[in-house]
């Protein structure tokens, strides 16, 4: 059995809404709402969900790229929150993300070998004599080329930058890393690329993934075991076989039903969710898919559903399961 590597507990994360000439507190708007989880060591968790669920934010989250309103966070048995800033200073290094968008998150005014390579100098991991043979070399890994070393992140296309992105992260040799929809904004034929180039890496070192993505099938090839959110909640969250032959919540079921089969004979029934998605200020009572889940009952407006293990390592907060 595989040591934990990051272990979540009822992880919160509030942000105030504030209004009136003094600014005050009127509510807040709940990204993410209680959600626990484990990663072990060379594993690949995929967290799953529409727009605005609350993924990525919880993703910055638990690397403390926002700070938490609730629960804990525990990365290879150490308190995350409990750490001052100067000892998660010498943590950051084991822990990378790469980031959605690869066009925003390169700085535009630095070449591709700074890029890469400034991480290893502000962490004191090398000297600037050694940065440009290791930046080289993670180059060669995430496919670019070594003359690509002096040229700026304009002269790249999407798909490019996303690899620049993964190499400044894979540099630093992390344990764990945050992928926050890395493929999102990318050709599917690039997809498929960076996906290998992502499992590949996987292998070779063998760290840790937290794989946030809306995209399900994305998910399936990569991911290890499959988490889905919610309005801010995990709702289901089991082994990738386990979910995608055997989906308890309504939600994970609608979900699936809208993932193209590439076989044109074969015909899905596709469960269509009535009404838009809550707002995280004001979420529903009780369960928060009550409102669109097509099972609804009595129960699911009053009471919140309990997460629970219903066998084979597989949680679902669902009243019509835990009946």
């Amino acid at each position: 059995m595989s040591e934990t590597i990051l272990k979540v507990e009822g992880l919160k994360k509030y942000f105030p809404i504030k209004a009136g000439v003094f600014q005050k507190t009127v509510g807040h708007v709940k990204a993410v709402d209680g959600i626990s989880f484990e990663i072990k060591k060379g594993e690949t968790l995929g967290l799953v969900g529409e727009s605005g669920c609350g993924k990525s934010t919880a993703g910055r989250t638990i690397l403390r790229l926002l700070e938490k309103t609730d629960g804990n966070v525990t990365f290879k048995g150490i308190d995350l929150n409990s750490l001052k800033k100067k000892e998660l200073r010498k943590m950051r290094p084991q822990m990378q993300i790469i980031f959605q968008d690869p066009y925003s998150s390169l700085n535009p005014r630095m070449s591709i070998g700074e890029i890469i390579g400034e991480s290893l100098i502000q962490h004191g991991m090398a000297t600037k004599k050694d940065v440009t043979d290791k930046v080289l070399e993670v180059m060669e890994l995430c496919g670019l080329a070594p003359y690509h070393i002096r040229r700026y992140p304009h002269e790249f296309s999407g798909g490019q930058r996303q690899r620049i992105g993964i190499a400044r992260a894979l540099i630093l040799n992390p344990e764990f890393i945050v992928a926050d929809e890395p493929v999102s904004a990318l050709d599917v034929s690039i997809q498929s690329q960076i996906i290998n180039l992502l499992t590949d890496s996987q292998e070779k070192y063998g760290f840790s993934y937290l794989f946030i993505s809306h995209d399900l099938s994305v998910v399936k090839h990569i991911s290890h075991k499959v988490g889905v959110m919610y309005l801010g909640s995990l709702v289901e969250l089991a082994g990738k076989k386990e979910l995608y032959d055997n989906p308890l919540h309504p939600y994970t079921k609608a979900l699936l039903s809208a993932v193209p089969i590439p076989d044109p004979t074969l015909k899905r029934e596709r469960i269509l969710l009535k009404g838009d998605i809550p707002s995280p200020a004001n979420p529903p009572s009780g369960c928060k898919f009550h409102t669109r889940c097509p099972y609804a009952m009595d129960i699911c407006s009053k009471e919140i559903p309990e997460y629970k293990n219903v066998g084979n390592d597989h949680f679902v907060a669902c009243h019509l399961v835990n009946k």
